[in-house]
């Protein structure tokens, strides 16, 4: 009895000490991250804890339980097959363990970087560059992990080397149906370097205006102003033209039309610009202009163009210039405003004399042709001799 108890004490022993040494390093490690997170983000040690703590509190219980399969008197065959499971884990925790790391990296980068500041071109550029690259290689991680562990079964690596020695049709197939995929991988790359978009960028895409809101590994959305949300491949931003108002800077100019009678009085318009500009915060202070740019028979076309320091501002500032301006020139030139003028004849004899019927040698005189050179004398003259 004492033989068979030592037997079952051998073979239940070891897992069963693992276990409980595994659950009580996994609830030390929750614990602990519980902690960082209550302590916050501002110290090193605390972000930390909190990226090990999740993986290590999974991957310390597999490796005592291996070290438990290792010391039980199983078959080697029933063992083997237990450490692979285990050793497929590991690896699964150590590419989790990757991510959050790299993920952790982002979000440092993203607090160093905060873009509620007034001149946010430098912090954007930042967090355009962490989002896209520490998606590509959060993706590149995964799918290496995925690979490592899969490389494990001997089925797999044979059907790899076989993949491999045809590896001319397989790559152009692949090739061709991961176009998208790898597409979209390459233009975020290219995105990240060069940056024709940043994270908060003010963009025209497709005819809607609207802010880069989230850059991701495949795709972009752009927060349009009325709160929808237009998703566009990576890709696209590549291969197609697009504006985009805070490239270099998010200072802009903006217009507000008027269009006014010919007795519009411009300096006093001008004047009242400047005030107007200079009594609203939302102008920068650089460019407050007033011009004609354009005239018809009826109207001047009056440009009001002002500056703002972002495309928000700018909005609000138009319209504000714009009614502010119609409110001054109906309060103080309500002759600027424009007019419909008609010309109306006044007593019967001036009615009579306008509406009388021209007679047909006034007829022919006003509806001669300066340039009707074939008509002459000899021609006028034919019609009398024939009669």
């Amino acid at each position: 009895m004492s033989g068979e108890l030592k037997d079952l004490l051998a073979i239940v022993g070891p897992p069963l000490a693992a276990l409980l040494l595994g659950l009580l390093v996994r609830r030390l490690l929750l614990a602990a991250a519980r902690r960082a997170r209550a302590q916050g983000t501002q110290r090193l040690r605390a972000r930390v804890t909190q990226v090990v703590a999740a993986p290590a509190s999974v991957a310390l219980p597999l490796f005592f339980l291996d070290l438990a399969v290792a010391a039980m008197p199983l078959p080697p065959d029933v063992a083997g097959g237990v450490q692979h499971a285990l050793g497929i884990g590991g690896i699964l925790c150590v590419t989790w363990l990757l991510v959050r790391v790299i993920g952790a990296l982002e979000r440092r980068v993203l607090r160093l970087h905060p873009v509620e500041v007034a001149d946010n071109l430098s912090a954007r550029r930042a967090r355009t560059q962490a989002q896209v690259i520490s998606g590509a290689l959060q993706g590149a991680v995964v799918l290496v992990g995925v690979a490592c562990a899969l490389m494990t079964f001997p089925q797999i690596r044979q059907i790899g080397a076989t993949l491999l020695a045809s590896a001319g049709i397989i790559g152009l197939v692949a090739g061709i149906a991961a176009k998208p995929v790898f597409g979209n991988l390459i233009a975020g790359l290219q995105i990240a370097i060069t940056q024709p978009i940043r994270f908060d960028d003010v963009v025209i895409v497709q005819g809607e205006w609207g802010r880069i809101e989230e850059i991701t590994s495949a795709y972009v959305v752009v927060r349009i102003w009325d709160e929808r949300r237009l998703v566009v491949p990576l890709q696209w931003f590549i291969e197609h033209p697009f504006e985009n108002w805070t490239r270099t800077t998010s200072q802009l100019l903006g217009t507000a039309f008027l269009w006014l009678d010919y007795r519009a009085p411009m300096p006093a318009i001008r004047d009242e610009l400047r005030r107007i500009c200079q009594t609203d915060e939302r102008w920068d202070g650089r460019v407050c202009v007033a011009q004609i740019t354009d005239a018809d028979r009826n109207v001047v076309q009056v440009r009001l163009l002002v500056s703002a320091r972002n495309s928000g501002d700018l909005f609000d500032l138009r319209c504000a210039v714009r009614e502010r301006m119609i409110a001054f020139l109906e309060a103080r030139h309500p002759e600027a405003l424009p007019l419909l003028r008609v010309d109306l004849a006044r007593g019967d004899s001036r009615q009579q004399a306008s509406h009388a019927p021209p007679t047909s040698h006034a007829a022919a005189e006003q509806t001669v042709s300066p340039g009707a050179e074939d008509v002459n004398a000899a021609d006028l003259a034919a019609p009398a001799e024939r009669d």
